[in-house]
């Protein structure tokens, strides 16, 4: 009885090693005549460099854009759902004028390949270098949730990519938050660690974080433990009653135009002049 309650165990982990991406990633997959169309609606237009496709691009409606916003989104839906981070980057209430980039994932809209830590972290950093040689100017990385362990793993691998992080909602660690939801999961089980709390120690740009104070899902301890945690500039921000999916996305709350003034100095944000729209 021993000998099978073993391997029936030993099956049971077995299924959860190698399923367990079903339980993290949950991709909107879309043909892409379809995903364009939904685009062209949005006002994004497909961002496409030597024939690969990386997500889509909103122009600032000015024209003059001076920098670039990287998204790097959660892990449901897709890149072109991302639309209220455009709509508040390139709204009024911010005067430095930013390109906005979604970037998409493998296995993700219309972008073939399988979701796995190793494949977003290289579509990241391929989209990272791409919008670098693209323009001059700064480039800010923003991930929501998944996506802003992505964006540290992607700056600690290649800082010269980013020079400054969003991180909303942050993902501190996988092992730790699925042990806050599977408490009997062993840490050695999870296959994408996600590691954004070890990533940070290696990059040395401004990094602002924006916690919701209800999030049942990344907990907001553990995104004020990060940002504790954390050598070299940074900022916290909170919303304190909002949940995981209910960050309030109002262009006009200052601390949209906060995270951008500290991502790019004083400076630099100082000196820029509101654009005409």
């Amino acid at each position: 009885m021993l000998l099978v309650l073993a391997v029936v165990c030993a099956g049971l982990l077995a299924v959860a090693y190698l399923e367990q991406r079903r339980l993290l990633y949950f991709p909107e997959r879309e043909e892409r005549a379809a995903a364009e169309r939904r685009a062209r609606f949005a006002h994004l237009e497909p961002w496409v460099v030597d024939g690969a496709f990386l997500g889509w691009t909103s122009p600032h409606p000015s024209g003059a854009a001076r920098g670039q916003l990287l998204v790097f989104h959660g892990n449901a839906g897709s890149a072109v759902d991302r639309t209220y981070l455009r709509d508040v980057f390139q709204s009024d209430a911010i005067p430095f004028p930013l390109d906005v980039r979604l970037v998409e994932y493998p296995g993700y809209g219309p972008r073939q390949g399988t979701p796995t830590e190793p494949a977003l972290v290289a579509a990241a950093l391929e989209a990272a270098r791409a919008a670098r040689r693209s323009a001059p100017g700064p480039v800010i990385l923003l991930g929501e949730s998944l996506g802003s362990a992505v964006a540290a793993l992607a700056a600690a691998r290649d800082p010269s990519v980013a020079d400054a992080l969003i991180l909303v909602t942050p993902l501190a660690n996988l092992p730790a938050v699925a042990r806050r939801h599977y408490p009997v999961v062993p840490r050695w089980l999870v296959r994408d660690r996600l590691e954004g709390d070890a990533a940070l120690l290696r990059y040395g740009g401004p990094v602002a974080f924006l916690v919701a104070g209800r999030d049942e899902v990344v907990f907001p301890d553990l995104g004020v433990a990060l940002f504790e945690a954390r050598q070299g500039p940074k900022r916290l921000w909170t919303d304190p009653q909002a949940r995981h999916n209910e960050i309030d996305y109002d262009p006009a709350l200052p601390r949209w135009r906060e995270m951008v003034e500290f991502a790019l100095g004083g400076d630099i944000f100082r000196h820029s002049t509101t654009p005409s729209r």
